[in-house]
């Protein structure tokens, strides 16, 4: 799964300490976000969505199996 959560923070100038707290969730869940090796969960990708004031699609490309056919 490819992210653009870093873009979208760094854009905003946001630490990923600061993102962490004001989502409630540990900077490794950050760190795993943006990597693309964590999968959040559906309320997680909703509030990082209204911090960056965007969709959840424009964070998130899902890629090969991970699409719905």
């Amino acid at each position: 799964m490819k992210t653009f959560i870093k873009e979208k923070r760094t854009a905003l100038n946001i630490t990923q300490e600061e993102l962490s707290k004001s989502l409630s969730v540990s900077r490794q869940t950050i760190i795993s976000l943006e990597k693309g090796k964590y999968k959040p969960s559906l309320v997680l990708a909703h509030k990082l969505a209204q911090t960056f004031g965007c969709t959840i699609e424009e964070l998130f490309i899902f890629e090969g199996d991970e699409n719905i056919e």
